[in-house]
C-alpha cells in the first residue's frame, strides 16, 4: 500500500527554520575555519574542530527541523536513538576531515576538491542514515537518479562554500559562504526527500511506534541546538572576531611590545604572518617621528 507523504505539514515554517539553522551552523563553522587560517599556533586545530562540530550540528539540526514537517497519512513516526545520534557523529566526523584538509592545505585546488567532496558526502550520508533511523509500519524506497542528484548538489555547493570561506574576505564574503552552505544542505535534503516513496504494511495503523529505543523528534534537537548557541558565544567573544585584532606572535610580546617596557608600540605583523625578531633590533632605539612607521 502506497503511503501519502506530506513534507510541509506546517507550511513554510519548517523549511525556513531548517534553512536558518543550516546557515547558522555554516556561519559559525566557516568563521571558525577563517579564524584558524589567521594563526599558526596550536589553537588552529581547536578552531577547526569547533568549526567542524558547528557545521555538522547545523546540518543535523537542519535535517531534523525539516523532518518535523514530515508526515505520512495515517501512520505514526518514531526515531531510533542509536541510529539518529550515529548520523550526528558521522556528519561531524566527515565534515571535520574536509575542514582539516582545507584548513591545513589552504585554498589549493586539490585541497578544496578533496575537502568539498568529503564534506558534501558527509551531508548526504547524514541525510540517508537519519532517514534509516525512522521507524514506522512500512518501508522506504528511493529513486536512484534523484539520490545521485542530491549527492552532487551537496558536493558542489560544499566545495563552493569552502572556497568562499578561505578566498573571499570580509563580513559579506563569510555571509555569502554560509548562505551557500545553507542552500547546499537544504537543497540536498529536499532533493533527497523528492526521491522518497513509502510502502506501508497492510496492517499499518495510526498509533505510537512500539519499543523504547524510538523517541519523538523534538527532544533530540535540544543538545545540538544548545551547542550551536554556545559556539555562537565563543565566536562572538573572540577578540579577533570582534575587533579584527591580529594574532600576535611571541616576537611581539617581549620588551618591544607596547607597554611591556614603557616604550612605544612597534609594528605588528599582519594576519597569519610572523615577525622577524631581528627586525626589531634593527630599528632605531629612539621613538620614530610621527608618520615614519
Amino acid at each position: 500500500m502506497q503511503g501519502t507523504i506530506d513534507g510541509f505539514s506546517y507550511g513554510a515554517v519548517t523549511p525556513v527554520a531548517a534553512f536558518l539553522m543550516a546557515c547558522l551552523g555554516a556561519a559559525l563553522g566557516l568563521r571558525c575555519m577563517t579564524r584558524s587560517l589567521r594563526t599558526e599556533r596550536s589553537f588552529k586545530a581547536g578552531w577547526l574542530a569547533l568549526g567542524a562540530t558547528s557545521i555538522g550540528s547545523g546540518i543535523w539540526t537542519m535535517h531534523f527541523v525539516a523532518m518535523m514537517g514530515f508526515t505520512i497519512d495515517g501512520v505514526a513516526i518514531g526515531y531510533d536513538k542509536p541510529i539518529t545520534f550515529a548520523s550526528l557523529a558521522v556528519v561531524i566526523g566527515m565534515v571535520a576531515v574536509g575542514i582539516f584538509v582545507v584548513g591545513y592545505r589552504r585554498a589549493t585546488r586539490m585541497a578544496l576538491v578533496t575537502g568539498g567532496t568529503i564534506t558534501g558526502l558527509g551531508m548526504a550520508t547524514m541525510h540517508y542514515l537519519g532517514m534509516a533511523g525512522i521507524r514506522l509500519d512500512g518501508r522506504f524506497e528511493y529513486n536512484t537518479l534523484t539520490v545521485v542528484l542530491s549527492v552532487v548538489i551537496a558536493v558542489v555547493a560544499a566545495t563552493t562554500a569552502l572556497w568562499a570561506a578561505v578566498s573571499v574576505q570580509g563580513f559579506l564574503g563569510g555571509l555569502g559562504a554560509s548562505v551557500v552552505m545553507g542552500v547546499a544542505v537544504s537543497g540536498m535534503h529536499y532533493t533527497g526527500m523528492a526521491a522518497l516513496s513509502v510502502h506501508l504494511h497492510p496492517n499499518a495503523l495510526t498509533g505510537a511506534t512500539t519499543d523504547g529505543s524510538t523517541v519523538p523528534l523534538l527532544p533530540l534537537l535540544v543538545g545540538p541546538g544548545c551547542f550551536l548557541l554556545l559556539a555562537a558565544v565563543v565566536v562572538m567573544f573572540d577578540p579577533l572576531m570582534v575587533m579584527g585584532t591580529p594574532d600576535w606572535n611571541d616576537a611581539g610580546t617581549g620588551a618591544d611590545s607596547a607597554g611591556a617596557a614603557g616604550g612605544p608600540a612597534r609594528h605588528v605583523p599582519s594576519f597569519g604572518t610572523y615577525a622577524d625578531p631581528a627586525s626589531f633590533h634593527s630599528r632605531p632605539r629612539d621613538p620614530a617621528p610621527p608618520g615614519e612607521w
